[in-house]
């Protein structure tokens, strides 16, 4: 069934092919779609000449997440407060004030007296306990390596924010990406509807073309919503990050192509990977313990002062004494105690150097992913869109001369719209493998800053990291 056409669509039609020979229908088709394919390989290669006054690079993100971030004040809370323990557990115990009545008659004619009986005393004591200055020292020492836990989880939480951070820009980046050249790949098809269709009224081309070039425009659409829905959730996602500034508009992205990763001798840099560090800590934490424990084995002592006053007829005294616990079950006790903070610490030991293996196989992985997509990338670049573009204006010369096919050129160029797709997709991975590199080990300048001015609370004004 043919299409409907309208009155000035049909006059037009009668003018088309009464006034221009085929020939000439043919080259101004081929014309139109010439310069179609001009204008959206010009929007391919042309760069923006202007830059926002107000953009979101990739360090401004980086800056915003750790301004807003509740999980590394968290951390200093909790190094400020083992810190704080390690100087009450280097001290002396409180010592015992004790008030008491000994020996108070509660019958006879002196009940309830308190100066009548001579064994009446109203007595007053003092009793300290103390701890072995090895002891305190191993006790404050435990509470500083838990103050060292508490800033390895904040450097380890310092690189997990921004990596997720990187990659949460990233996705939203190449997601516009995406979204601009679906755009401009359904500003190009519609273009074939109206070479189609000029090249059927002039008789040149099948219907079926124009049916074909409505459908290809249909497709292009639906993938642009799907596009557009995966950047609204790649702009929510940097939200949880940065805030508010998620809607802005982003900068350029830094260069991908290098990272200190690559650079470095890789098992000597994952020894100091935020992760390993805090099991090390956390070992050292467990090894502080066991040097508490082999400490409890000499046992404290306590001495108690007392001076008990009787009535006016008979004399005080003063009473003198020393307490120590008897350790009679050493090898069942302390010793057993001992023996399970000595396991723990090997145990902490074994976990950590499995995690350094499974660390430096991933990152290993990760590295080999992406050189091998920057050789693609070089591919991408250097040989396949060319080729693809040059395919294009091959089939569209021969188009213009009378030896090709509309659908020709229509294909060349989807081929090298979805070429172009695919090099964007392998730059997104690249740059999520890359932030995951970059970002796997803070500074050591940034880490020596962090544990020298740790951050002060969040405001109640401030978002809370969720």
């Amino acid at each position: 069934m043919p299409l409907p056409i309208s009155g000035a669509r049909a006059r037009a039609r009668r003018t088309n092919t009464s006034v221009f020979r085929p020939g000439v229908q043919r080259s101004l088709c081929a014309l139109l779609l010439a310069v179609g394919l001009s204008n959206w390989a010009t929007a391919q290669t042309t760069e923006p000449t202007t830059t926002p006054a107000q953009t979101l690079t990739l360090q401004a993100a980086l800056q915003a997440a750790q301004a807003r971030s509740y999980a590394l004040a968290a951390q200093d809370a909790a190094a400020l407060a083992a810190r704080e323990m390690a100087v009450a557990a280097g001290r002396l115990p409180d010592p015992m004030l004790s008030l008491s009545v000994d020996n108070l008659p509660v019958d006879g004619p002196m009940r309830f007296s308190l100066t009548e009986d001579f064994m009446t005393m109203r007595s007053v004591g003092l009793t300290q306990t103390f701890v072995r200055e090895g002891k305190r020292r191993a006790r404050a020492a435990r509470f500083e390596r838990e103050a060292d836990t508490a800033e390895a989880a904040r450097v380890m939480q310092l690189a997990e924010l921004r990596r997720d951070t990187a990659l949460a820009w990233f996705e939203r980046y190449y997601r516009q990406q995406i979204v601009a050249l679906l755009t401009r790949q359904r500003e190009e098809a519609a273009l074939q509807i109206e070479a189609a269709d000029a090249a059927w009224r002039a008789g040149r081309g099948a219907q079926a073309e124009v049916f074909m070039a409505r459908s290809a425009v249909a497709r292009i659409e639906d993938r642009i919503r799907e596009a557009t829905a995966h950047e609204a959730n790649a702009t929510t996602q940097l939200a949880r990050w940065v805030g508010e500034l998620a809607t802005a508009p982003l900068g350029e992205a830094p260069p991908i192509g290098r990272t200190p990763a690559a650079a470095h001798h890789l098992a000597e840099r994952i020894a100091h990977h935020p992760d390993i560090a805090l099991m090390a800590s956390k070992e050292a934490v467990v090894r502080a313990e066991a040097d508490v424990a082999r400490q409890d084995k000499r046992a404290d002592w306590s001495a108690s002062l007392m001076y008990s006053r009787r009535g006016d007829a008979f004399s005080n005294m003063v009473s003198f004494a020393v307490s120590v616990p008897l350790q009679w079950d050493q090898k069942n006790r302390q010793d057993r105690e001992l023996a399970a903070r000595l396991a723990q610490a090997e145990q902490a030991r074994a976990e950590r150097e499995e995690m350094t293996r499974a660390h430096l196989a991933e990152t290993e992985r990760w590295l080999t992913i992406w050189r091998s997509n920057l050789e693609r990338l070089g591919d991408y670049d250097d040989s396949l869109i060319p080729l693809a573009g040059e395919r294009t204006r091959a089939a569209l010369a021969a188009y213009r001369g009378g030896q090709g096919a509309l659908a020709a050129v229509l294909e060349a160029r989807r081929t090298e719209i979805d070429t172009r797709l695919e090099r964007l997709r392998i730059e997104m991975e690249t740059a999520a493998l890359w932030a995951e590199l970059e970002y796997l080990i803070p500074a050591d300048a940034e880490i020596g800053s962090i544990a020298a001015a740790p951050q002060a609370l969040p405001t109640d004004t401030q978002e809370p990291q969720r």
